[in-house]
Protein backbone atom coordinates (compact mmCIF):
# COMPACT_ATOMS: atom_id res chain seq x y z
CA UNK A 1 0.00 0.00 0.00
CA UNK A 2 1.37 3.61 -0.66
CA UNK A 3 0.88 5.64 2.20
CA UNK A 4 1.64 9.95 2.31
CA UNK A 5 2.42 11.06 5.58
CA UNK A 6 0.04 7.56 7.17
CA UNK A 7 -2.30 8.09 4.18
CA UNK A 8 -3.10 6.20 1.24
CA UNK A 9 -2.78 7.46 -1.98
CA UNK A 10 -4.52 6.15 -4.32
CA UNK A 11 -7.73 4.54 -5.21
CA UNK A 12 -6.41 0.72 -5.72
CA UNK A 13 -5.84 1.61 -1.71
CA UNK A 14 -8.99 2.93 -1.39
CA UNK A 15 -11.33 0.59 -2.32
CA UNK A 16 -9.38 -2.19 -0.56
CA UNK A 17 -6.35 -3.57 -3.02
CA UNK A 18 -5.81 -6.51 -4.45
CA UNK A 19 -8.64 -8.36 -2.89
CA UNK A 20 -11.47 -5.86 -3.86
CA UNK A 21 -10.38 -5.41 -7.59
CA UNK A 22 -10.36 -9.40 -7.43
CA UNK A 23 -13.53 -9.39 -6.24
CA UNK A 24 -14.72 -6.46 -8.51
CA UNK A 25 -13.59 -8.51 -11.72
CA UNK A 26 -14.85 -11.69 -10.60
CA UNK A 27 -17.99 -10.02 -10.09
CA UNK A 28 -18.39 -8.16 -13.49
CA UNK A 29 -18.31 -11.38 -15.31
CA UNK A 30 -20.55 -13.12 -13.34
CA UNK A 31 -22.98 -10.75 -13.62
CA UNK A 32 -22.02 -10.80 -17.40
CA UNK A 33 -23.05 -14.28 -17.89
CA UNK A 34 -26.30 -14.18 -16.27
CA UNK A 35 -27.94 -10.99 -16.90
CA UNK A 36 -30.20 -11.78 -20.49
CA UNK A 37 -29.91 -7.66 -20.90
CA UNK A 38 -26.10 -7.92 -21.45
CA UNK A 39 -26.22 -10.56 -23.86
CA UNK A 40 -24.49 -8.34 -26.77
CA UNK A 41 -21.19 -8.17 -24.64
CA UNK A 42 -21.05 -11.22 -23.46
CA UNK A 43 -21.40 -12.57 -27.04
CA UNK A 44 -18.29 -10.95 -27.69
CA UNK A 45 -16.62 -12.96 -25.16
CA UNK A 46 -15.18 -16.69 -25.54
CA UNK A 47 -17.21 -18.94 -23.65
CA UNK A 48 -13.87 -19.56 -21.07
CA UNK A 49 -13.80 -16.48 -19.44
CA UNK A 50 -11.10 -17.17 -17.48
CA UNK A 51 -8.21 -15.63 -19.65
CA UNK A 52 -10.33 -11.85 -20.07
CA UNK A 53 -10.74 -11.72 -16.07
CA UNK A 54 -7.31 -12.13 -15.58
CA UNK A 55 -6.65 -9.44 -18.00
CA UNK A 56 -9.00 -7.16 -16.67
CA UNK A 57 -7.90 -7.83 -12.90
CA UNK A 58 -4.49 -6.89 -14.38
CA UNK A 59 -5.24 -3.54 -16.07
CA UNK A 60 -7.21 -2.40 -13.39
CA UNK A 61 -4.38 -3.05 -10.88
CA UNK A 62 -2.44 -0.57 -12.67
CA UNK A 63 -5.02 1.93 -13.57
CA UNK A 64 -6.69 2.38 -10.29
CA UNK A 65 -3.31 3.00 -9.03
CA UNK A 66 -1.92 -0.17 -8.12
CA UNK A 67 0.89 -2.43 -9.28
CA UNK A 68 0.87 -2.22 -12.76
CA UNK A 69 0.51 -6.15 -13.70
CA UNK A 70 -0.54 -6.07 -17.26
CA UNK A 71 1.91 -3.74 -18.25
CA UNK A 72 4.28 -5.69 -16.84
CA UNK A 73 2.88 -8.98 -18.14
CA UNK A 74 2.50 -7.54 -21.89
CA UNK A 75 3.52 -3.85 -22.44
CA UNK A 76 1.49 -0.63 -22.45
CA UNK A 77 -1.87 -1.27 -23.16
CA UNK A 78 -3.92 -0.48 -25.69
CA UNK A 79 -7.66 -1.51 -25.31
CA UNK A 80 -9.17 0.21 -28.32
CA UNK A 81 -6.44 -1.72 -30.61
CA UNK A 82 -7.83 -4.99 -28.52
CA UNK A 83 -11.33 -4.32 -28.89
CA UNK A 84 -11.12 -3.40 -32.95
CA UNK A 85 -12.51 -6.50 -34.01
CA UNK A 86 -15.95 -6.32 -32.03
CA UNK A 87 -18.98 -3.94 -32.72
CA UNK A 88 -19.13 -1.51 -29.78
CA UNK A 89 -21.52 1.14 -30.11
CA UNK A 90 -23.56 2.87 -27.22
CA UNK A 91 -25.71 -0.04 -26.35
CA UNK A 92 -22.79 -2.54 -25.87
CA UNK A 93 -20.93 0.48 -23.85
CA UNK A 94 -24.31 0.98 -21.72
CA UNK A 95 -24.11 -3.05 -21.14
CA UNK A 96 -20.47 -2.91 -20.15
CA UNK A 97 -21.09 0.24 -17.69
CA UNK A 98 -24.44 -1.75 -16.16
CA UNK A 99 -22.23 -4.57 -15.42
CA UNK A 100 -19.54 -2.55 -13.87
CA UNK A 101 -22.02 -0.26 -12.19
CA UNK A 102 -23.32 -3.47 -9.78
CA UNK A 103 -20.55 -5.23 -9.58
CA UNK A 104 -19.17 -2.32 -7.65
CA UNK A 105 -22.38 -1.68 -5.43
CA UNK A 106 -22.20 -5.60 -5.24
CA UNK A 107 -18.52 -5.91 -4.02
CA UNK A 108 -19.00 -3.36 -1.14
CA UNK A 109 -17.51 0.11 -2.71
CA UNK A 110 -18.09 2.78 -0.97
CA UNK A 111 -20.45 5.27 -2.46
CA UNK A 112 -17.77 8.21 -2.58
CA UNK A 113 -15.80 5.97 -4.14
CA UNK A 114 -18.52 4.13 -7.11
CA UNK A 115 -19.02 8.59 -7.50
CA UNK A 116 -15.84 8.84 -8.43
CA UNK A 117 -15.20 5.55 -10.22
CA UNK A 118 -18.10 5.59 -12.38
CA UNK A 119 -17.36 8.55 -14.84
CA UNK A 120 -13.66 7.38 -15.17
CA UNK A 121 -14.95 3.90 -16.11
CA UNK A 122 -17.73 5.51 -18.31
CA UNK A 123 -14.80 7.43 -20.34
CA UNK A 124 -13.08 4.09 -21.05
CA UNK A 125 -16.66 2.40 -22.28
CA UNK A 126 -16.80 5.30 -24.43
CA UNK A 127 -13.12 5.09 -25.42
CA UNK A 128 -14.40 1.86 -26.89
CA UNK A 129 -16.60 2.33 -29.01
CA UNK A 130 -16.16 2.08 -32.90
CA UNK A 131 -19.43 2.90 -34.25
Amino acid sequence: MREVHGVSDTMYDWIGGEATVRRLVDRFYELMDIDPDVATIRKMHKDDLGPVRQSLFEYLSGWLGGPPLFVQKRGSPCITKAHKPFHIDEAAAEQWMKCMRQAMIDVGIDEKYRQMLEPAFGRVAQALRND
